[in-house]
């Protein structure tokens, strides 16, 4: 039985990727060696690391004023490596509270500067995205989370503000296009849109480095990650180099705008049958809905249970709701074929509950 694998992370990769990567952990390019086994000094893999780097840029738009890394520690690390690299604690931060991650940011940020909760949706359980806030003109970054993979929200746009801009986009990085120049600092988990788990891509301006009056401990510094290009120490070749795979795979897909037109008519198809359902209601405001992780409960807690076994005996996997809110969680990132997601929705249109 084929398995749709519909999990918020480590998630679905290309078949194609897939396929690549293992062929590579058996012999790479001629080496006598897999890659798990090649130097990171070598030069077959200081050209994945270059090219991984340049086709970032390619596919953001960017140029040479950012630097591009591929670090180690999750997201997680970034809500507090970003916070001591940029925020002094005499200066002020400006953070949207939409979730449990925005909200981990929020109390590592406190450690290093001055945090002002701009707006948050707590008040609802995180099932919008809090809208008619203002920057003050003494902030020195606001950070967002573009999108929420636990409650299934979106930033459907980038904010503007006057302040530097600083975005966890770790699970909608690479899924639609977005002015990429317009923000400071992008920070992303790689096991959703981008690669395995084990590295997380970072790229940041480099002129807003170095202004913090703080020691920062080596491994934690940006400027000596950017100076080493991310090889300060040994970096994670092999989750860096399946990253590589998948961003050629994006760029030959047709880039960013190709991303969106799949990811968009994924997420109608499996909204308009949640819409339609009288077993299922999603969870979010309509304007604010994920094209990534689409959320949604049944009518009642035994169609959940029974739903849940249905799909698991079919052949989905993954769909689960996160433990903080139940329900059910189709994530449906870029390499989610359309085919599973109209196979999803025929099993909502098969179910029957007793």
């Amino acid at each position: 039985m084929k398995i749709h694998n519909f999990s918020a992370g480590p998630a679905i990769l290309p078949a194609s990727v897939i396929e690549e990567a293992a062929a590579a952990v058996a012999e790479y390019q001629g080496t006598g060696l897999s890659i798990l086994e090649v130097s990171h000094r070598s030069k077959e893999i200081v050209a994945v690391m270059d090219e991984a780097r340049q086709l970032v840029k390619d596919l953001l738009g960017l140029g040479d004023d950012y630097g591009v890394l591929f670090l180690t520690g999750g997201a997680s690390t970034q809500f507090f490596m970003s916070a001591m690299n940029l925020l002094n604690e005499d200066e002020t931060a400006c953070y949207i509270d939409t979730g449990t991650w925005s909200s981990k940011a929020i109390k590592e940020a406190k450690i290093f500067g001055g945090v002002n909760v701009l707006a948050s949706s707590k008040d609802q359980n995180y099932n919008y995205i809090p809208k008619d806030w203002k920057v003050p003109a003494n902030t020195k970054y606001l950070h967002i989370t573009t999108n929420n993979t636990i409650y299934g929200t979106q930033f459907q746009a980038l904010p503007e503000t006057d302040s530097l801009l600083v975005a966890d986009m770790s699970s909608d990085i690479f899924s639609r296009p977005f002015d990429a120049n317009k923000v400071d600092l992008i920070y992303a988990g790689a096991q959703k849109n981008l690669g395995p788990a084990g590295t997380t891509l970072v790229i940041v301006r480099k002129e807003i480095l170095g202004k913090v009056t703080r020691a920062i401990p080596t491994m934690l510094d940006y400027q000596v990650h950017i100076k080493k290009d991310s090889s300060f120490n040994t970096p994670p070749v092999y989750p860096i180099f399946v990253c590589l795979l998948t961003l050629r795979w994006i760029q030959a897909q047709g880039g960013l705008l190709a991303m969106q037109k799949q990811n968009e008519k994924k997420a109608a198809l499996l909204y308009d049958e949640i819409d339609r359902n009288p077993f299922f209601s999603g969870t979010t405001a309509v304007e604010d809905r994920s094209c990534m992780n689409v959320t949604f409960v049944a009518d009642s807690p035994a169609h959940e249970e029974a739903f849940l076994a249905y799909c698991t005996a079919n052949g989905i996997s993954g769909i689960k709701g996160h433990r903080s809110v139940g329900g059910f969680r189709a994530s449906i990132y870029n390499a989610m074929p359309y085919e599973s997601v109209v196979y999803l929705v025929e099993l909502m249109q098969n179910f029957k509950p007793a």
